[in-house]
This record gives structure tokens, sequence and C-alpha cells, in this order.
């Protein structure tokens, strides 16, 4: 479980193919106490930490991330977005984020407005009955709060220190994007739906 709220950068260091999907390394922004065994949301993917030596982070990659996340196009050189699980009794700053991507959008459009930014992004027509205005949503591991629905996507605001944190403050009109629409809203239309 994590809360959105991206603690630090990693460098993508390889994506290197292994039988059945692929091994993740990446150098991160500040060093940690990092424990092998322990789930990281990397751009809004919860994976598990294979392997740590040398300031380096490894993760193993099924098929099925690989098919239903960004993670497989990544290049080295490139950014990703960091956040450990949360501890019980840490503060909750976001919103619960399962670490479980639903589907991959993309950037239609990006306002700057000085340091701040407005995104429109679009999204998968699935997604689009659990996302709501005032509500939340993960993109790319990021807790956002969409204020104006699109007919297949929505717009959020950007401050200064989101784009300075993550890596949505370099990415470009037209990249995809790793979504997580909102865990309850997942529940509530689930339960609805079983009456």
């Amino acid at each position: 479980m994590f809360t959105g709220i991206i603690e630090q950068s990693g460098r993508v260091e390889a994506l290197a193919p292994l039988a059945g999907g692929a091994r993740l390394r990446l150098s991160p922004d500040k060093p940690e106490d990092w424990k092998i065994g322990e789930s990281v949301s990397v751009s809004g993917a919860c994976l598990t930490l294979a392997a740590f030596s040398a300031g380096i982070l490894e993760f193993d990659l099924g098929e099925e991330t690989l098919k239903r996340t960004t993670l497989g196009a990544l290049k080295p050189g490139g950014l990703v977005n960091l956040e450990r699980a949360l501890k019980v009794g840490d503060r909750m700053g976001g919103h619960f984020v399962a670490g479980h991507v639903d589907g991959v959008g993309s950037i239609r459009a990006i306002r700057r407005a000085g340091a701040a930014a407005e995104f429109d992004f679009s999204a998968p027509e699935a997604l689009m009955n659990f996302i709501a205005q005032k509500g939340s949503v993960a993109v790319e591991g990021v807790s956002l709060t969409p204020f104006a629905p699109l007919k297949d996507g929505f717009t959020v605001s950007l401050i200064p220190v989101t784009l300075a944190a993550t890596n949505l403050g370099f990415k470009q009109a037209g990249d995809p994007v790793n979504l997580e629409v909102d865990l309850l809203a997942r529940y509530v239309r689930q339960m609805l739906e079983a009456r």
C-alpha cells in the first residue's frame, strides 16, 4: 500500500530481457536502507526489490507487468518515480494507492502557468467510470485530483513541488503514463454490480 506521495526519483540503468519477463536496474536519487523483498512503487507499479548492491536497485518484471504498464518501454537514462510502501503509523498524505496499474493513458496537453502546469490526460474508456471530479487518481504513482473530467480523460493541476519531485515535470505531450483509479471507487463499483 502506498500514498502517491513520491519520495524520490530513480534513473534507469538497464532493462534486460529475461525468460518470462525482464530485469529492471535503477539508481535511486537518495541512499536508503533498502531491503530485498520490500515493495516499491516504481512509476505506479508495485514491484518487489529483488537485489540491491552498489547503489543499484533491481526488480524482476513479469510478462503481465510488461503488458499492462509503461515499464517495458523504459530506456537507460529515463526517470521513474519511487515510493516505498506505507508503514503502520506513517502520515497518510495522498490517497490509498495499491500499485496495481489499471491501464495506460497518455498526456494530451500541457499548459504551463509560471512554475505550475495543467495536464490533460487521456484514459482508457473502461477506467472513466472510476475517475471523478475532485476524486483521486494515481498517474505514474503520483496522487492527483482531477478537477475537470473530459470525455475520455481528465485534467489536473500540478504545483511546482510536484513537477520538481516527480517525473511528470519531464514528460511531454504524447508520452504514455501508468494510471491507477481510486481503490475505494473500484470496490464500491464491484459491490454495486454484485447487487
